[in-house]
């Protein structure tokens, strides 16, 4: 092609002109902040919004960046759908959501599935099993060892309101995950259990935070919020037909006298905002007969509560209370019905006045026998524990150790309940303060080396210490102690109590600790060292009421004293008192070791040898076994087996090599991470 038919035309500019159509090189940090806003919120931000403000012509878009991620498109679509009223009447279902951050190395999400597949859930109380897309037998571990690198995984509850009348829940909740897969345009990798335990059965689903790429899987809020839910009534109303007018009656209907926070309550709340809500006749509203009884039937069930009050006839006002007040009302009755099926479950019954709710975080702890256990929080891992307790009562407690918490098993004892002691860490760094002011970790590491300061059992120097300092770092935040360079705190006077005040602040959730895992059936007969028997012997028995499970512990006790006596453990007196022998505890411990022992010999064809006091132990950590005597763990070497007390130090060091120190009294002491060899 000859020159003179191109079009071509080079027209040189100026030196470093990049061309009126481009970019500049850089923009401030402002303007990039404008443009991301903008992009994330739909379009660009008014000076009214830059100030905090909403948007023009409607209330804020909810959330931050809430149209980034998958799903976006299809959300929008089915809420536009949803706000015009096409199609038939959707039946609902209840959507619960939230994205978990993960820790690199917190077993948290394991702990959770494993929670999920707890006794009581299925239909027959037995145990739940998850389940995927293609298998009805998920194999937990794998999936976790799967997203054990992932930065984030999603955390569903599908609870349709006509569960009950679904053949098939898991069918339908696969149906639902298929759904979003479409949505979202990738593959999901998922698990999910069905529970029957409540009264609506609901599934819970666990979703990788990855897509079928291997790339972080974002989901847009808007979807998580609107659209997961629409696309399960979608498949709920397909399942079951349109809900028809009868149905919809008869549900709110129910409403009226609901100890909750109700559709009606929703309605009225969004009508008035703020103003009287008028139900007069000659008011001039367009409202159906059914809606306005519907309404004043409410009404005056709230008006029982304090949280509605008619002021003139007809004319009604809304506590600014009522939604936090119902729902909190609809949780505490949740709580209520928990217990009683706990109850039922042992043929028991008990009046209302003996139901405490939120026992433990604060005065006497709880004892007694555990008798259920729910998620308060099933997205999270806040474990409800319902405990007949020895005083006659029966409480439902509140703990955030889901571990333990799947460890104490229905029907053992167990004690929960803040410690009202001073933490051992704040002690320490109140003893080495003492006389000086301050706290310096450098001195506190001294005293350790030269033996005035004793380690705990299994602890590090460094770690201990470091410990202590980390400790401080929390103080330091709630403005208890000051920080004066990296080796030197400055402590309070009144350092205890205002540390001691600082942990009664903090959350509601109590401590728990399994007493025994043994009911009290077994330790009667047992030939270990029970938890009964502890009591015998203690001076500072606990105290107990002649009703309830207080009443099946004083039985049990008198019982356990004849059977102690027939053993030989024990004698009466001609004037009736029983003694026992002064090593009691020790005695039967040792008899019950030496029986599981010779039992295991015989299934690992290894010997069995009793651990002495003051002996050196080594070994691999292989086990652990809940025995009357308490929780022991399994150490094996090449020629032998030991039973050894267990501390929550060496769950860690599963399958590893450990050493310990057998103590006077039957404790040990654990040396995690130190290698022992050959010296001069």
């Amino acid at each position: 092609m000859s020159d003179d038919a191109s079009n071509l035309r080079i027209r040189p500019g100026r030196i470093r002109d990049r061309g009126r159509g481009a970019r500049p090189r850089s923009q401030s940090f402002i303007n990039q902040v404008l443009r991301a806003a903008a992009k994330a919120n739909g379009g660009p931000l008014t000076p009214a919004q830059l100030r905090g403000g909403g948007r023009r012509g409607g209330a804020p878009r909810k959330g931050r960046c809430c149209r980034i991620g998958r799903g976006q498109k299809v959300a929008d679509a089915l809420k536009r759908q949803d706000a015009e009223g096409r199609g038939p009447r959707q039946r609902r279902v209840v959507i619960k959501a939230r994205i978990v951050r993960h820790k690199l190395g917190s077993g948290a999400a394991g702990a959770h599935l494993r929670y999920l597949e707890r006794d009581g859930t299925t239909r027959d109380g037995g145990q739940g099993e998850l389940y995927g897309h293609d298998t009805d037998r998920a194999d937990r571990l794998a999936f976790v060892e799967r997203g054990a690198e992932d930065r984030h995984s999603f955390r569903f509850i599908v609870a349709p309101e006509d569960s009950d009348r679904l053949t098939d829940l898991r069918g339908f909740t696969r149906d639902v995950m298929s759904q979003l897969e479409a949505d979202l345009g990738t593959k999901l990798d998922w698990v999910a259990v069905d529970h029957f335990n409540t009264g609506h059965p609901h599934s819970h689903v666990v979703i990788r935070g990855k897509d079928d790429l291997g790339n972080d899987l974002i989901i847009a809020q808007d979807y998580i919020t609107d659209g997961v839910r629409l696309r399960a009534q979608e498949r709920a109303t397909l399942e079951l037909g349109p809900e028809t007018d009868l149905e919809l009656r008869q549900k709110l209907q129910a409403e009226i006298g609901a100890e909750r926070f109700t559709r009606i309550d929703r309605a009225m709340i969004e009508e008035t905002a703020g103003n009287p809500l008028d139900l007069r006749p000659e008011a001039g509203q367009v409202r159906a007969d059914f809606d306005r009884t519907l309404r004043i039937g409410r009404l005056q069930t709230l008006e029982r509560y304090g949280l509605a009050r008619e002021g003139e006839p007809g004319v009604w006002m809304l506590s600014e209370r009522l939604e936090p007040a119902m729902r909190e009302l609809g949780e505490r009755g949740d709580i209520i019905k928990a217990m009683h099926r706990a109850l039922e479950r042992r043929g028991e019954e008990r009046a209302a006045g003996s139901l405490v709710i939120g026992s433990g975080t604060e005065g006497e702890p709880v004892v007694g026998r555990l008798i259920g256990k729910r998620l308060i929080d099933e997205l999270g891992d806040r474990i409800g524990l319902v405990i007949d307790g020895i005083d006659g009562r029966v409480h439902h407690v509140e703990i955030g150790e889901i571990d333990i918490a799947k460890e104490a098993r229905i029907g053992s004892i167990v004690q929960a309940g803040r410690k009202p002691n001073l933490r051992a860490a704040d002690r320490a760094i109140a003893e080495v303060s003492q006389g000086l002011g301050e706290y310096r970790p450098s001195y506190h590491r001294k005293l350790i080396d030269f033996g005035h300061v004793h380690l705990p059992p299994g602890a590090d120097a460094d770690a201990y210490v470091d410990s202590h300092v980390r400790r401080l770092e929390a103080l330091r935040r709630a403005g208890i102690v000051e920080r004066l360079d990296g080796d030197r705190w400055l402590i309070p006077d009144d350092f205890e109590r205002r540390a001691l005040a600082y942990d009664a602040q903090r959350g509601r959730q109590a401590n728990l600790r399994i007493l025994s895992s043994y009911d009290l059936d077994r330790q009667v007969t047992s030939d270990g060292a029970t938890w009964l028997d502890r009591q015998l012997i203690s001076r500072n028995r606990i105290a107990r009421e002649n009703v309830g499970f207080g009443e099946e512990v004083t039985k049990a006790l008198e019982t356990r004293m004849d059977e102690l006596i027939r053993q030989g453990h024990a004698s009466r007196t001609p004037d009736g008192v029983v003694r026992a022998r002064a090593d009691l505890l020790a005695t039967l411990q040792r008899q019950e070791l030496e029986r599981t022992g010779a039992a295991l010999a015989k299934d690992h064809n290894l010997p069995f040898r009793m651990a002495e006091a003051g002996e050196q132990i080594q070994g691999k950590f292989t086990g652990t076994l809940h025995l009357a005597s308490g929780k022991f763990a399994m150490l094996e070497n090449a020629f032998e087996f030991q039973l050894v007390p267990w501390r929550p130090v060496i769950d860690d060091h599963l399958g590893r090599e450990i050493t310990g120190m057998i103590r006077d009294g039957g404790g040990i002491e654990w040396r995690i991470g130190r290698v022992l060899g050959l010296g001069i």
